[in-house]
């Protein structure tokens, strides 16, 4: 199955109008103000923190957008879509320090309107040109002064205790770029965990790491406090890991499913999740075909567009995002047997999957 070029246009077809409008926002973006905004970092960025028909959402900012809002409506032109747009309010708790000067905002950020999000450690040992994500700016972030190399566990739990209290935050994540110990990253998520859980009870916290070289790390992971875990391969074809992801696909595909299925040993069930990008050139039968067996493994696919953002290697060498027409079909096919399975992305209460913002899927019914 090949889908290029998005040429289904409104009304000449069964095709549902919202998850379209839903698709060409993830991907052209809107014309608004988004107070809340994350201009780089390590997964889809360059976006605005929105609430779009009440739900998160991370839309690119776009002064040339098709998209505008008035009054609170998303509108095509003089259409009205019926989507309804409210931005995403500065946090309070931006405007806090640490007792050493550092900002709130430079150790976790919010995104959507409940999540509070940190990279734990903001380098990669997967960085250097020849080995790097070709979509990934962790470093980035790092080098324009927006935050710091390494967030102690005392930091994370002091900016938790403040985004929980003074902006209701009710879910966090923590990711971690690749470090060279056997663990992956895993073992300073493992002591942030534990001082953020020790602040403040009972937060839902979900981690994120390449496959532990040790497996035990993942019960470590799940006894330290985490809810859920996201173990992020981006493609399941080699050919594209190879091309995308240089130093990363050096981690054969066989320790992704040994650590997914340990994962959902120890987490359960729809606890576990990984990003599938759309728009990397795999075929997307294939992409969907291969979704449809991590569902069947319990693991939650994460299906998102691939948006080639200032600073990556991808927007240096001219790559493009995706055309709608293609995220549409493959969001609509993911979320279809998501549906079959009763797995929603809600439910791990942590987490990618559980804020949605970044993808599709929960306007398509996954």
């Amino acid at each position: 199955m090949s889908v290029g070029t998005d040429t289904q246009t409104r009304g000449s077809g069964p095709v549902d109008v919202r998850i379209t409008t839903r698709a060409e926002l993830a991907l052209h973006g809107v014309r608004s103000e988004a107070p809340v905004q994350r201009p780089d970092g390590a997964g889809p960025s360059d976006d605005g923190h929105v609430l779009v028909d009440g739900a998160n959402a991370a839309l690119p900012r776009n002064p040339d957008s098709p998209y505008a809002v008035r009054d609170g409506r998303v509108w095509l032109g003089d259409e009205d879509t019926g989507l309804t747009l409210t931005a995403v309010q500065r946090p309070r708790f931006y405007d806090l320090t640490t007792a050493d000067g550092t900002p709130y905002e430079h150790i976790a950020r919010l995104h959507g309107s409940d999540v509070l999000a940190t990279t734990v450690v903001q380098t990669c040992i997967r960085y250097a040109e020849a080995d790097r994500c070709r979509f990934c700016t962790i470093e980035e972030s790092l080098r324009s002064g927006a935050t710091v190399a390494a967030k102690t566990p005392a930091q994370l739990a002091e900016v938790a205790e403040a985004a929980v209290r003074l902006d209701g935050v009710r879910q966090m994540v923590m990711t971690t770029g690749t470090t060279t110990g056997p663990d992956r990253g895993a073992r300073n998520l493992v002591r942030s965990l534990r001082s953020v859980l020790q602040a403040v009870p009972g937060l839902p916290v979900q981690v994120q790491c390449e496959p532990p070289g040790d497996l035990v790390w993942i019960r470590e992971l799940h006894e330290a406090g985490a809810t859920a875990i996201g173990i992020h391969v981006e493609s399941l074809d080699d050919a594209v890991r190879r091309r995308w992801m240089p130093g990363k696909s050096t981690v054969p595909l066989a320790e992704y499913e040994a650590a997914w299925d340990e994962a959902v040993r120890v987490f359960g069930p729809n606890r576990v999740s990984t990003y599938l990008l759309v728009g990397l050139g795999e075929d997307p039968d294939e992409l969907i075909a291969g979704a449809g067996k991590l569902i069947d493994r319990g693991v939650y696919p994460f299906v998102v567009p691939f948006r080639p953002m200032g600073g990556t290697l991808a927007a240096r060498d001219g790559a493009g995002a995706p055309s709608a027409a293609l995220l549409r079909y493959v969001t609509e096919g993911v979320a279809a047997k998501l549906r079959a399975a009763d797995m929603n992305g809600a439910d791990q209460q942590a987490g990618c999957a559980a804020c949605g913002a970044c993808s599709v899927l929960r306007t398509a019914g996954g």
